[in-house]
C-alpha cells in the first residue's frame, strides 16, 4: 500500500522535492528537530515495535530492544551530539600560485533519498540509514520489507505521523512497489539485502545517474587459531551467530578452525549453546525463528552438509531451528556456496594461518571477517593480506555498535558506508568552493 496523501509514486516523491526545493530542511534546527522527533517515536512506541519484531521473527523483546531500538537511539544520539561540527565548513590550503584566495569544503543536502530495508532487522535498517539522512537534510522515502509485515505496518503509520508527510513518507508491498518506486528519479538509494536484487536497484538508478549504496552480505568467516582461550571464543561466537536466529548480515558464517582446536571447539560451542540457550531453545523467549517457511525449508536442506555436532531439531509449523553446529565440513559443501541466514555454523579445519588466509581470498569479499588469536603478527596478516568490509578481533558482530567506526562491504558484499559521520557522507554532496578576490 502506497502513503494514503499520494496517488502514484511520483506524486509521493514529488511531495518530498517540493519541500526539499523550499530550502526547509537545510537549516542544521530542522535537522536536529526531526531527529529528536524521531526519537520521541521510538521511546512512546517502544511496546509496539516489540511487538511487531515479535510477530515478524519471534524476536524476544530483550534483543529487539538492544538490536532493534537501543541501536537507533544511540545512532540518533551520537549524530545530534556531533552534528553541528560535521557539517562545519572546513578550511582548504590554497597553493601559493593562486593566492590570495580562500577555500572551503562544504556540506550539502541531496535531495530526494529513496531507503530499501531488508527483513531481518526490520527496524533498525530502516530508521539507522534514515538518521543519516535527515540529518544531512534530505526527505526520504522508506521501503519496509513486506516479509516483516507487522513493522512495515507500525512504520507506514507512525513515520510519516511524528515526522510529517511532506518529509518522510512510507511506501509498503513487494516487487511490484518497489519497482515502482525504483523508475523515480531519487538523489540517493540506498539499499540493505542481497546481490541479486542489489544489480537490480542499480541497474534502474543508473537511468538517472543516481549515486547507490549497497548493504549486502556474504559469508563472514571466523578464524580460530590454537592458544585461544575456547571457551571465550565459543561464547562470543554463539552469542554472535544465533542472535536472530542466525539471519543478521554480519553473523559468523563459518569457522576456519586452525591445527587441532577443532575437537575442543566442538564440546566448547555445545556447552555455550546450552548455557546461552537451555537444553530446550525452543522454550527461551530470546531464541527467535525462521523468517517464513520458504527460507526454512532452505535451511533444513544444508543440515546433511556435515557432521553434526549439536542442534538440528526443528519444526517447520512454528518455523524453529535449532541452534546447530557442523563438523567435518568440506568447502564445497551445500553449507559453503551460499550465506547461510540462519543458526547453522559449519566448522572447516585448516592446517595453518597460510591456509585459512588462501581460503578466504579465494572466496568473494565478505562483509565482516572475524579472528580469535594471541597474536599480533597474526591480526597484521589478517590486517594487511585479507579483504573485508570490517575486520574484527576476539568479538563478532559488535564493530556496528561502534559509531565512528564505517559500517559497508566491499566487492560482492556492497559498496558504499555508514554511521555516526560516515552517513552524513554518504547522504551530501561535499562541495568544493574556491573564493578569489577581484582586486
Amino acid at each position: 500500500m502506497v502513503d494514503a496523501l499520494s496517488t502514484d509514486p511520483a506524486t509521493l516523491t514529488a511531495r518530498l522535492r517540493t519541500t526539499f526545493d523550499t530550502g526547509r530542511t537545510k537549516p542544521l534546527a530542522w535537522r536536529l528537530d526531526r531527529l529528536t522527533t524521531l526519537r520521541t517515536l521510538l521511546t512512546e512506541h517502544t511496546d509496539v515495535f516489540l511487538d511487531a519484531l515479535h510477530t515478524d521473527l519471534g524476536k524476544g523483546r530483550t534483543e529487539a530492544y538492544r538490536t532493534e531500538i537501543g541501536f537507533t537511539l544511540h545512532e540518533i544520539d551520537h549524530t545530534v551530539e556531533h552534528l553541528e561540527e560535521w557539517l562545519r565548513p572546513r578550511p582548504a590550503a590554497v597553493p601559493e600560485a593562486l593566492r590570495p584566495a580562500e577555500a572551503r569544503v562544504v556540506r550539502e543536502p541531496l535531495g530526494v533519498t529513496l531507503i530499501i530495508a531488508p527483513w531481518n532487522y526490520p527496524l533498525q535498517l530502516a530508521l539507522a540509514p534514515l538518521v543519516g539522512a535527515l540529518a544531512a537534510g534530505n526527505t526520504a522515502v522508506v521501503k519496509p520489507s513486506e516479509l516483516a509485515p507487522a513493522t512495515s505496518a507500525a512504520l507506514a503509520r507512525l513515520l510519516p505521523h511524528y515526522l510529517g508527510r511532506d518529509t518522510v513518507a512510507v511506501v509498503e508491498g513487494a516487487i511490484p512497489e518497489t519497482t515502482a518506486l525504483l523508475q523515480q528519479r531519487f538523489d540517493h538509494i540506498f539499499y540493505t539485502g542481497n546481490g541479486t536484487v542489489g544489480r537490480i536497484v542499480m541497474t534502474a538508478a543508473a537511468k538517472h545517474l543516481t549515486p547507490v549504496t549497497l548493504e549486502l552480505g556474504g559469508k563472514s568467516p571466523v578464524v580460530i587459531e590454537p592458544g585461544a582461550d575456547l571457551t571465550t571464543t565459543a561464547q562470543r561466537i554463539v552469542r554472535g551467530k544465533f542472535q536472530n536466529a542466525g539471519q543478521t548480515c554480519v553473523a559468523p558464517d563459518y569457522i576456519l578452525a586452525i591445527g587441532d582446536t577443532t575437537t575442543e571447539l566442538e564440546t566448547e560451542l555445545t556447552r555455550a549453546i546450552r548455557t546461552t540457550y537451555g537444553d530446550d531453545p525452543t522454550t527461551e523467549p530470546e531464541y527467535g525463528r525462521i523468517v517464513n517457511e520458504r527460507h526454512f525449508d532452505r535451511l533444513i536442506t544444508l543440515l546433511d552438509s556435515g557432521r553434526l555436532v549439536t542442534g538440528g531439531d526443528h519444526d517447520r509449523a512454528h518455523r524453529y531451528l535449532a541452534p546447530t553446529v557442523l563438523a567435518d565440513v568440506t568447502p564445497d559443501a551445500p553449507v559453503m556456496r551460499e550465506e547461510i541466514f540462519g543458526p547453522i555454523l559449519p566448522i572447516i579445519t585448516v592446517p595453518d594461518l597460510d591456509a585459512a588466509i588462501t581460503f578466504i581470498n579465494q572466496r568473494d569479499k565478505p562483509l565482516a571477517l572475524y579472528a580469535f588469536t594471541t597474536s599480533e603478527h597474526t591480526k597484521q596478516r589478517l590486517t594487511q593480506e585479507t579483504s573485508s568490509g570490517g575486520l574484527a578481533f576476539g568479538l563478532p558482530v559488535s564493530h556496528l555498535g561502534v559509531p565512528e567506526l564505517p559500517f559497508g562491504g566491499v566487492g560482492e558484499s556492497g559498496m558504499g558506508r555508514y554511521h555516526g559521520e560516515y552517513s552524513i557522507e554518504t547522504f551530501s554532496h561535499t562541495k568544493a568552493i574556491f573564493d578569489k578576490p577581484l582586486v
